[in-house]
């Protein structure tokens, strides 16, 4: 009897003493290759970041950069002195284009006069103030004091051109003396309006008339025979 050759079995892949099979073992992944870094771009990217990040904050403090400007503490009307009481400061943020007067030229300003109504609050541009004086060359100044019934309703302002016109004399009246059918009337300029007297509610204006009609006016005005009325066509 001829002796048999024993053969291994072939692998099963099971234990014994297990049910199931064993998975074969995963291979391990492979090692990614890194890339590599380029420092020259990498610097690049840090100064587009840098530059843009200066950039927005020029624009930043640009936009929000203020600066201390002159604005009006109170009214003032038009061809009136401009007093240190008139005008204040403010911190403002404002557009190039809007015209201002530095708050270091405020003292500048005082003993000047508003070439227009200047309103509390408003900022000062300086187009509205002017150094021209409402008198002008060969011109006199005439105080003419009136009642309230002499004057209108609407409030005298310097700058403003008025009509005095002589009224009639109420004595020459009385003694049947004849009343000139066409009265005397002169043009002047507003210099300055007083405050109405206590009791009376009279008031002295100041007016700017040619010297050669100042001392007949001083006259007309002693009699107390003058009114001021509001000439439409000189407006403010």
């Amino acid at each position: 009897m001829s002796k048999s050759s024993t053969i291994a079995p072939a692998p099963t892949g099971k234990v014994p003493g297990q049910a199931g099979s064993v998975p074969p073992p995963v291979a391990a992944p492979r090692m990614l290759k890194q890339r590599r870094r380029r420092p020259g771009l990498i610097a690049l990217s840090v100064a587009l970041i840098a530059a843009g990040g200066l950039s927005g904050a020029v624009l930043y403090a640009a936009s929000g950069q203020r600066a201390a400007v002159v604005v009006v503490s109170r009214d003032v009307p038009v061809g009136s002195l401009i007093a240190k009481e008139d005008l204040g400061q403010a911190s403002v943020a404002l557009d190039p284009a809007v015209k201002s007067v530095k708050a270091s030229e405020a003292e500048g300003l005082v003993g000047q006069r508003a070439a227009v109504d200047l309103r509390a609050g408003n900022l000062l541009s300086p187009a509205q103030v002017t150094s021209k004086t409402l008198v002008g060359r060969g011109d006199q100044v005439v105080g003419v004091s009136v009642k309230p019934s002499q004057l209108p309703a609407t409030k005298l302002t310097p700058g403003q051109k008025v009509l005095v016109v002589s009224t009639p004399d109420p004595d020459a009246a009385a003694v049947d003396k004849p009343v000139p059918t066409t009265p005397k009337v002169l043009a002047a300029t507003v210099i300055a309006v007083g405050a109405p007297a206590v009791g009376t509610g009279s008031s002295v204006i100041d007016v700017a008339v040619p010297a050669k009609d100042g001392p007949g006016l001083a006259a007309r005005v002693a009699t107390g025979n003058v009114a001021i009325i509001m000439d439409a066509r000189g407006g403010n």
